[in-house]
């Protein structure tokens, strides 16, 4: 993936790099690096997959380029999405391979590039939060479905490919069904 920014933003880290960020004088924490904020959103193009829209969110560990991560919508701290039904919040694709306290982007729009569970999945079906932190699959969880996700691969993906292309509009974990 070569995503280039489309916006007029000069000094923004690349969609796939880590930024450790800055701590500014008298500052106890990092932040990301200026002009960077957290939460901030950005578009950009690859010429494989298109335009995809991105968030800059902080980093967990353990996370992979491709991982569903859970996230904060007001501390933009991010979690790989758990196996919990009904659990409604926002959730986006790591671009990289984040750490705990550094930042980077996280895809919420366009073709996104995601981890799976060694499942098939069939063209253009619905995707679910699978039993594996942070990873999907096309099969039917009750409560567990991603709202705002769906297959994109025109032709059946096998269970040993570990990753299948899901078109996102700002995903979210489905909620409690009534």
């Amino acid at each position: 993936m070569a995503y280039s920014f489309v916006e007029n933003r000069v000094g923004l880290p690349a969609v796939t790099d880590i930024d450790s960020g800055v701590t500014m004088p008298n500052g106890t924490s990092a932040i990301p690096t200026p002009p960077a904020t957290l939460g901030m959103v950005a578009r950009a193009f690859d010429p494989v997959y298109g335009e995809g829209e991105f968030i800059l969110l902080l980093g967990v560990a353990s996370t992979e380029v491709g991982s569903l991560v859970s996230y904060n919508a007001s501390t933009y701290q991010t979690a790989l999405a758990a196996n919990t039904a009904n659990l409604a919040g926002p959730v986006a694709v790591a671009m990289s391979a984040n750490l705990a306290g550094t930042f980077g982007w996280y895809q919420i729009g366009g073709l996104a590039v995601m981890k799976k569970t060694a499942v098939a999945v069939s063209p253009q079906v619905a995707i679910y939060q699978s039993a594996t932190a942070g990873r999907v699959m096309p099969t039917v969880a009750t409560g567990k479905q991603l709202l705002g996700a769906r297959a994109a691969n025109l032709a059946t993906v096998a269970s040993g490919v570990s990753t299948v292309i899901v078109s996102i509009n700002r995903p979210h974990k489905q909620g409690q069904i009534i």
